[in-house]
């Protein structure tokens, strides 16, 4: 056979790449895959509820809980879904230490499906609803008690509890505080900031003084336990029905 040919063959196996090595493939600034020694094929289908999702460069990122308990981040082709929804997906592409600067980032483990076997929004109804299943705005955003939940107070200057930054809001408003508790819902990129619902266990939920949103550039899983520290402000309009009788702003967070 003639060498430039075994050459060419040779170098076309060097260059190939799996069609799901990155989300940001078309716009390498966006984001960066793990090495193929981080690599892994996952065999079985994924099924589960999904905890969280967020769009970012044509792809969605759902977090999705199995009925083991067991917890993955799992990437495919933009599709509209709705937290809370039972959705089963293909296997694919398992990638360590996966890092997405379009998200700002990176994802000890996720998984880049080959496509969803069922779950997803249907296309009339995608348009209704945004990624969270409903507006990060107002009253109508509360998160209902999530379970059984009992976070430790946090310490220090300024710490406080959910319930106690809404019972003493008044006195709390424009200052500092630290608020320990489970983020139980997370809204991605909504007006250049992520929102999380944090809850510790305390407050009343026909009151509404259990679930307290922050407001962070930075990011955390549902599920996990945070500290947040932050300003407290009271009766915060944004304006289009975005408002909220208690919100930290501009929030630091721990795990």
């Amino acid at each position: 056979m003639n060498k430039q040919i075994i050459l060419s063959i040779a170098l076309c196996s060097l260059v190939a790449i799996p069609a799901f090595a990155s989300p940001d493939a078309t716009k390498p600034a966006a984001a960066k895959s793990a090495s193929p020694a981080e690599s892994v094929k996952s065999e079985a289908p994924l099924t589960g509820k999904v905890l969280q999702t967020m769009n970012a460069g044509g792809y969605t990122y759902i977090y999705l809980e199995q009925k083991s308990g067991k917890k993955s981040w799992i990437a495919v082709t933009e599709t509209p879904v709705k937290v809370g929804a039972s959705m089963s997906f293909k296997p694919g592409m398992e990638m360590k230490n996966f890092e997405s600067k379009a998200l700002k980032r990176t994802f000890e483990s996720i998984i880049f499906s080959e496509a969803v076997i069922s779950g997803a929004v249907p296309e009339k109804v995608a348009n209704k609803i945004d990624v969270q299943g409903k507006s990060v705005g107002s009253q109508g955003a509360v998160t209902s008690k999530t379970g059984k939940i009992s976070v430790t107070k946090a310490t220090g200057a300024g710490a406080t509890t959910v319930e106690g930054a809404f019972k003493n809001s008044a006195k709390l408003n424009n200052k500092n505080i630290v608020v320990k508790g489970k983020v139980v819902k997370v809204s991605v990129g909504i007006m250049g900031k992520n929102w999380l619902h944090i809850q510790d266990g305390t407050g009343s939920e026909k009151k509404k003084t259990h679930n307290l949103v922050c407001t962070s550039s930075q990011m955390a899983d549902v599920g996990d336990v945070v500290t947040i520290s932050g300003k407290l402000k009271k009766d915060k309009d944004f304006g289009a029905g975005y408002k909220y009788t208690v919100i930290i702003e501009d929030a630091k967070i721990s795990k």
